[in-house]
């Protein structure tokens, strides 16, 4: 029954239209929506993610993301590189990016980043995973191993407690096309809007509400709300409730100044949940500091 369902999900109509990877701690994965962000932690960040979806269904979502962002020194300039695998039943996506972004301080707190995103996307689907009927399908035998280039651009605007957010990640729609010119899979566009503030509850306790979300033509809306605590500066714990779709709990640790490990487990609201058994979501962050980058508390995004 799992397979059926997993077969209905991808298969049920010709055409298929692809969404970015999906992520539930995305208030700390910002560079892989949003290009204007490298940099704008004041230090090198280093951050690998690994996210299982849906466990126990056939061909769930699975994604693994590495990425690095780092201010260029004595500049506004900002750099990151990451690096993203996404594998969902039979198709497997690898996503190379590189992201610069350019900062203008507004006020004494406030700064304004603009930022480009260039994307490598090398795109590959098993037919041997296929149902039995759709393996010996002409229009199924040429996507493997296509390559496609795109490219997305973004504004973030934050200061030390507050920031909000546009993107576009990739501008360009790819469509992957059999022989006889009819689009089989295509990769839509995503524009993303986010926005976060950090409240101090007290001395040692700090409040931050986030909101992601994603539109993409052809799909619902999505929202994703989230309320995080972190306590004396260490850690961090919430909740966060996708709309329509999943809930989530998420805790965090600052295990040094530069180590901070995050997980996350999601629970579908949807008839989906009769299916899985939830999704598991973990990620590491390694930040290098200078003498000028070294911040007094922990950042919260």
């Amino acid at each position: 029954m799992r397979k059926l369902v997993l077969v209905f999900m991808f298969f049920s109509a010709v055409g298929f239209a692809q969404q970015d990877a999906q992520y539930t701690q995305y208030m700390y994965n910002t560079i892989n929506i949003n290009p204007a962000y490298a940099g704008s932690r004041g230090a090198m960040s280093i951050f690998g993610l690994y996210r299982t979806q849906w466990v126990g269904l056939d061909g769930a979502p699975e994604t693994s993301s590495f990425s690095l962002n780092t201010p260029l020194n004595n500049s506004n300039l900002g750099l990151g590189v990451s690096l993203v695998n996404d594998k969902i039943g039979p198709t497997n996506e690898n996503t190379f990016s590189a992201d610069l972004s350019y900062t203008i301080p507004t006020s004494q707190t406030f700064k304004l980043s603009f930022g480009i995103k260039a994307t490598a996307n090398l795109f590959s689907l098993d037919v041997n995973k296929l149902n039995p009927e759709h393996q010996g399908d002409p229009q199924f035998q040429d996507l493997n191993s296509k390559f496609s280039p795109n490219i997305g651009a973004g504004v973030y605007y934050h200061s030390d407690k507050a920031y909000i957010g546009l993107s576009v990640p990739n501008f360009i729609e790819t469509n992957r096309f059999d022989d006889n010119d009819t689009a089989i899979f295509k990769d839509k566009i995503n524009y993303y809007l986010i926005a976060g503030y950090v409240f101090d509850v007290d001395p040692y306790i700090k409040f931050k509400p986030a909101v992601l979300t994603k539109m993409v033509e052809g799909s619902p809306l999505q929202v994703d709300l989230s309320a995080n605590f972190m306590f004396n500066d260490k850690f961090v714990a919430g909740l966060a409730y996708r709309w329509s779709a999943a809930l989530s709990a998420m805790v965090g640790f600052q295990v040094t100044d530069g180590l901070f490990i995050g997980y996350s487990y999601d629970r579908e609201t949807t008839r989906l949940n009769n299916y899985n058994s939830g999704s598991h979501e973990i990620f590491l962050r390694f930040e290098f500091f200078n003498n000028y980058s070294r911040i007094t508390s922990p950042r919260f995004f």
